[in-house]
């Protein structure tokens, strides 16, 4: 997410919201070399609200926990949850079937990172083509400066990679062939390092606004309907949701997100529509400043959440991706991705977690 995160170390280290991100983030375990003696702990979830549960339970004697309340939306199919004390936040359970969730999975390693859309990777190596297609064919990321012209001539350049590009794509052992020497990174690399794509407007993270002047590409048509038809929770009657911009943030097994607020679109009364897919994970929502306890739940594979109006000025993060086999909660996204062509996606989602949020930027 683009958000505002500032703020001084020693502040933070003592406000609410860094105390429930401490509490529930992923510590690596000590070297067992280490003198120091070990100490095995296990994270206390019993006050992280699971959504999942609160639905289960309405369905079977039609309450809801103290504070949660089902939000009624004539003509919406899907169930939502609301925080009385959060006016603007609206969780749906399992708003994506698993079918729709493989998809979506699908497109978000193989046709979102694709430029003009831009990636954390692109400031350091330029548009990157077709990097799920390297990783399946085991290639290697190389710098075109400075190589003999009988390489660049042996360079398997995609046919969308303009032939100006500082780096492409080619076979490792063509390069060690030659006995080149030359900076370069495996294409498997780049994608358990890729940690954002933006979709449409794209983001200026330097000058922190949309940048109208970057090549852009309109979000998917595919992706606007389901962004319009979830956001229906949190619009005004009568008002259709606009999607302009998207960013997909992509998370690693030890990876967090820290309390931010989305802040950079012109109209906070219209929501963030925020999909979350693969593996599970806590959700702390907190209030207007970092000094608020925020409320802890879990974000599971297909649940989307809502964002709009005086939700849009609470701080949230994401502390925990779980990736062990007993918590990630993917069994039935693996058993979908179990051909051999999807071995590549079937490896990844097991300990990734992908979230897609959409915005209307004006």
């Amino acid at each position: 997410m683009y958000g505002t995160t500032a703020q001084l170390p020693e502040d933070t280290e003592r406000t609410a919201f860094r105390q429930a991100e401490k509490r529930y983030k992923l510590y690596k375990p000590p070297n067992p070399k280490s003198r120091k003696k070990q100490v095995s702990s296990r994270t206390d979830l019993s006050e992280v609200i699971d959504f999942h549960a609160v639905l289960e339970s309405f369905r079977l004697n039609g309450v809801t926990p103290p504070g949660i309340s089902r939000f009624d939306c004539p003509g919406f199919h899907c169930p939502v949850f609301c925080f009385d004390d959060r006016p603007g936040f609206y969780f749906i359970p399992g708003a994506l079937s698993i079918e729709e969730q493989c998809y979506w999975i699908t497109e978000s390693l193989q046709t979102f990172p694709q430029p003009p859309n831009r990636t954390n990777h692109t400031a350091i190596y330029g548009p990157i083509y077709d990097l799920f297609s390297a990783v399946e064919n085991q290639k290697v990321l190389i710098q075109v400066e400075g190589l003999s012209t009988d390489v660049k001539l042996g360079l398997s350049s995609s046919e969308n990679s303009p032939q100006s590009s500082r780096y492409l794509f080619s076979e490792a052992r063509m390069v060690a062939s030659k006995g080149e020497d030359c900076k370069s990174v495996a294409a498997s690399v780049l994608l358990r390092k890729l940690r954002w794509s933006t979709l449409g407007l794209q983001f200026d993270w330097s000058k922190r606004n949309y940048d109208v002047a970057l090549p852009h590409n309109k979000i998917p048509d595919l992706l606007c309907q389901l962004a319009k038809k979830m956001a229906e929770p949190a619009m005004p009657a009568d008002n259709e949701f606009q999607p302009e911009a998207a960013i997909v943030n992509y998370f690693g097994r030890s990876d967090m997100l820290g309390g931010h607020l989305d802040d950079m679109e012109a109209d906070w009364s219209k929501p963030i529509v925020s999909i979350s897919l693969g593996c599970k994970a806590i959700f702390l929502l907190g209030g207007k400043s970092r000094e608020d306890s925020p409320i802890a739940m879990f974000l599971r594979s297909g649940d989307i959440v809502l964002m709009s109006g005086q939700a849009r000025e609470c701080f949230h993060g994401i502390p925990r991706i779980f990736t062990d086999d007993e918590s990630a909660d993917v069994s039935a996204l693996l058993s979908q991705f179990s051909s051999e062509e999807d071995h590549l996606i079937l490896d990844y989602i097991r300990n990734s977690r992908i979230n897609i949020n959409i915005r209307q930027v004006n």
